[in-house]
């Protein structure tokens, strides 16, 4: 491995009970958008939820984040997959990346393939906003199962 990347992890407040196990073995495995540290070793250095709509605690877990020397902050797959999708993630990581000037990537684990069959089936996915924000999670068919 080259070096380390220190991470956070921020998740929706509708999955708080989420005991991370999709992201963590993503995250073990270099699985969906965990992929682009092939080459680092990981330390999560925070984990927690938005605290829900309209998500007052992105601007307090970004600091803290940053103090635990956070490098790069995961906007959770939940956020983006659960139904219905984050109205406000691009809010998030603008705040994030301008904020504290660092860098935000969409997604952790690949999306599971009912949340993609869901989605297919209501035209969400098909919405030219959101094909770039799943490109990092969608995966191969048989990745996309393991995570069901």
């Amino acid at each position: 491995m080259e070096s380390k990347k220190k991470i956070g992890i921020i998740i929706c407040d509708r999955y708080r009970t989420c005991a991370g196990g999709k992201c963590f073995r993503a995250m073990k495995n270099r699985e969906g958008a965990f992929s682009i540290y092939k080459d680092f070793e990981l330390e999560l250095v925070g984990y927690t939820t938005c605290d829900g709509c309209p998500a007052g605690n992105i601007e307090y877990t970004g600091e803290e984040m940053v103090k635990n020397g956070a490098e790069v902050i995961h906007l959770a797959t939940g956020l983006l997959v659960g139904y219905p999708p984050c109205p406000y993630i691009e809010t998030f990581k603008s705040f994030l990346e301008k904020k504290y000037e660092i860098k935000v990537v969409l997604g952790t684990h690949p999306i599971p393939q009912k949340y993609l069959d869901t989605h297919t089936e209501l035209g969400t996915i098909n919405n030219p906003r959101w094909v770039e924000s799943l490109r990092a999670i969608i995966s191969d068919d048989m990745t996309r199962k393991a995570y069901n």
